[in-house]
C-alpha cells in the first residue's frame, strides 16, 4: 500500500505528540502525592517521639538512643545524598532507621516504603547499601582478626566459663534461607529442602563471633565451606598467629597440647579442630568427652539463637538476591558484636578472602576423615584428660 509523504509526517507528528505526552505523565509523577507527606505523617515522625521512651526505642530498633547514634555517627557521611532540583534526599538518619526496621523486623520491602512514606525503589537501594556500610565501617573496631594474644585471652575465657581448656573458638554453620535466585540450578538447594546461604563463624566463649565466612552455597558442607576459606586456609597454613602449645591445666608435667576449635560432626578431625567420637556404642571416657566438647561448642549455636532472636529477617525467608543477602547477612553480624563488645579490644587488619570463588574440588585433604595418628592422639589426650582427676568437673558423670 503506498503512504504518501503528508500521511508519513502525520504518522511521525502523532508518534511524537505520544511519546512527549508519556514522557509529561512520567515527570508529572515523578514523587507521588501520598510520599510527600512523609515529613508529617512518616512513621520517621515516631521514631523521633519513642527518642523519649527508651525502652520502646531499643525494641523497635533493637539498638538503644546512644547505640543508634553511635553507629549514624560511624556511617553517616558514607550514606548521605544530595538534595537536587528534582528530589529532597532522605537524611542518614533516615536511611539508617530504613535498614535498621528491615533487619529487625524482616518486614517487605513494600511494608517499609509504605509505613516511612518513600518509594520501593527507594527502599530497595537504601537497605543493601546501609548493610554495607555498616560493615565496612565497624568490622576492623568490632571483628578484627585476633592477634596471639586476643587468642591467649580466648582460651582463658573458654576455660573459666566452659571448662574447656586450650580451646581457642566454637565453629559451625548457619543456614540463612533465601529466595530461590534465578538460573542458579540446585546450587543453593540445602539438605533441608530450602534455599540457603551459608553463615560459617568462629565464636569465642563470650558470644563474640570472631570469624565469619558468608556467601557460601546452601548445598556446600560445613567443613567443605571451612576448607575453601579464608580461615581455612589461613589455618592449614599456619598464618593465624596462634599461641604456642601449653600443658592441660593440672598436668604440667605431661607433653604440651595444641591450641583447638572444636566443631560438631560436619568438621574434619585436625591437630587445631576437635570433633566428638562417632556412633552410640561409646566407652564412658568417650561419651565424658563428647559431652565436655558439645558443651563448649554450645556457644555457636547460643550465638546463632541470639542472632536470629535480635534480627528477625532470620525468621523469615530473605527476598533478595544472594550479594545482598549477604550485606544483610554480615550487618547483622557486626552489630551483634557492636552492642556487646568490650571497649578494651584494641582494632586491627581485617583477614580478607582474596579467592572465594576456589572450586570444590581443589579441596585438600583437610577434609578427609583418615585422620593422622597424631591428630587422633590429640584427642585420645583429650579424652582421658576430661575423665582424670585433673580435668574432670563434678556434674559431668550425672550428666552421661
Amino acid at each position: 500500500m503506498y503512504v504518501s509523504l503528508e500521511q508519513r509526517k502525520a504518522l511521525a507528528l502523532v508518534l511524537l505528540l505520544h511519546r512527549r505526552k508519556r514522557a509529561q505523565q512520567r515527570r508529572r509523577l515523578w514523587v507521588h502525592q501520598l510520599l510527600r507527606s512523609r515529613h508529617e505523617r512518616g512513621e520517621f515522625n515516631l521514631v523521633n517521639e519513642m527518642r523519649l521512651y527508651g525502652d520502646r526505642f531499643q525494641t523497635y530498633f533493637r539498638l538503644n538512643r546512644e547505640q543508634f547514634d553511635a553507629v549514624l555517627k560511624r556511617i553517616g557521611p558514607v550514606i548521605s545524598k544530595m538534595t537536587t532540583n528534582f528530589r529532597e534526599a532522605l537524611s542518614a538518619s533516615v536511611r539508617l532507621a530504613v535498614c535498621l526496621r528491615y533487619l529487625t523486623t524482616g518486614d517487605s520491602y513494600t511494608t517499609i516504603a509504605s509505613s516511612y512514606r518513600v518509594g520501593i525503589s527507594t527502599v530497595a537501594g537504601i537497605i543493601p547499601v546501609v548493610a554495607q556500610a555498616i560493615w565496612d565501617s565497624m568490622v576492623k573496631e568490632f571483628m578484627p582478626v585476633p592477634k596471639k594474644e586476643d587468642w591467649g585471652e580466648i582460651a582463658m575465657a573458654f576455660q573459666q566459663r566452659w571448662n574447656f581448656p586450650n580451646c581457642l573458638g566454637a565453629i559451625d554453620g548457619k543456614h540463612v534461607v533465601i529466595q530461590a535466585p534465578a538460573s542458579s540450578g540446585s546450587l543453593y538447594f540445602n539438605y533441608k529442602g530450602t534455599y540457603s546461604i551459608v553463615l560459617l563463624a568462629i565464636v569465642d566463649a563470650c558470644y563474640l563471633f570472631r570469624v565469619v565466612d558468608v556467601g557460601a552455597y546452601g548445598k556446600s558442607s560445613d567443613g567443605g565451606i571451612l576448607a575453601v576459606s579464608a580461615f581455612g586456609r589461613a589455618l592449614q597454613a599456619g598464618r593465624l598467629d596462634l599461641p604456642a602449645d601449653r600443658p592441660l591445666p593440672g598436668a604440667e608435667d605431661h607433653a604440651a597440647m595444641p591450641h583447638v576449635f572444636v566443631g560438631d560432626e560436619a568438621f574434619p578431625l585436625r591437630r587445631d579442630l576437635l570433633r566428638p567420637f562417632p556412633g552410640q556404642q561409646l566407652t564412658r571416657e568417650k561419651r565424658v568427652y563428647n559431652y565436655r566438647l558439645s558443651r563448649a561448642r554450645m556457644v555457636v549455636e547460643c550465638s546463632f539463637g541470639i542472632l536470629a532472636a535480635q534480627w528477625r529477617m532470620y525468621h523469615r525467608m530473605i527476598g533478595v538476591n544472594p550479594e545482598n543477602a549477604v550485606k544483610l547477612v554480615k550487618a547483622t553480624v557486626i552489630l551483634h558484636n557492636f552492642m556487646r563488645w568490650n571497649d578494651h579490644t584494641e582494632p586491627a587488619q581485617v583477614l580478607q578472602n582474596d579467592t572465594p570463588a576456589l572450586a570444590l574440588q581443589n579441596i585438600s585433604r583437610v577434609g578427609s576423615n583418615n585422620s593422622a595418628q597424631g591428630t587422633i592422639a590429640v584427642r585420645e589426650t583429650y579424652c582421658t584428660y576430661f575423665s582424670s582427676a585433673a580435668g574432670e568437673v563434678a556434674w559431668q558423670h550425672r550428666v552421661v
